[in-house]
């Protein structure tokens, strides 16, 4: 490849991952915001440096993610039940909750998400680095301190104004109608039309916000009275 060509094709992957990183560490922040503050920084390292090294695997057959069934479909889901979850773990105290199962716990939704959210990143990095392997690792290793970065930094700002979880979790609630719609097999069957697009969207957001909080509310009532 030639040297221009190079590096013409690693400035595209940065360009990739600054616009592509945000839907990640949004999830991230919100995965480890139930852990103990002094753990979430090891987690958030954790999980993205893992979902990496497996998405760096997952580049080298990228256009075979392109056309897998279900693959969206189940990220999406997986997507609504995290941020379901994150409402619903405001109402526990985090003094309460299980560190260990819940650091494994988070570990484990960051690396699924992740994965499923990053099919769209993958295909780009893959598509900029023309198969060079040294370029798709350094393209998918480069999104580790972006991600990082930023999921440090909303997990902090959500301690600081709790509304930023809401849309954060409406965020998500999006982002998942959009996985949801444009699974393969779903868009092979049904052909959903821009609307259905924000219908979905429009529908999941609200079920999301809805169930996580009321969830999280009979949870609260429950703990005052546990009799």
């Amino acid at each position: 490849m030639p040297l221009a060509h190079f590096l013409v094709s690693g400035l595209s992957i940065v360009l990739i991952d600054l616009v592509l990183a945000g839907d990640n560490a949004l999830v991230i922040a919100l995965a480890v915001r139930a852990l103990p503050r002094e753990q979430r920084r090891i987690g958030i390292v954790c999980g993205a440096g893992l979902a990496v090294l497996l998405r760096i695997v997952l580049t080298l057959a990228a256009a075979r993610l392109l056309v897998l069934p279900f693959l969206k479909l189940a990220g999406g889901l997986l997507v609504l039940w995290i941020a379901a979850k994150v409402l619903i773990d405001v109402s526990e105290h985090h003094e309460r909750t299980r560190a260990p199962g819940r650091f494994w716990e988070a570990i484990w939704y960051i690396t699924a998400a992740d994965l499923t959210m990053s099919v769209d990143n993958i295909l780009a990095i893959a598509g900029a680095s023309n198969g060079n392997v040294g370029l798709i690792v350094f393209g998918l290793g480069l999104s580790i301190p972006f991600v990082i970065f930023s999921s440090n930094l909303l997990s902090k700002l959500m301690d600081r104004y709790p509304i930023l979880i809401y849309l954060g979790v409406a965020i998500l609630g999006k982002v998942a109608g959009d996985m949801i719609v444009g699974d393969p097999f779903l868009i092979e069957k049904l052909h959903p039309s821009p609307l259905a697009h924000y219908v979905v969207d429009a529908i999941l957001i609200a079920a999301v916000l809805t169930t996580g909080t009321l969830i999280g509310r009979r949870r609260r009532k429950k703990s005052a009275n546990p009799g």
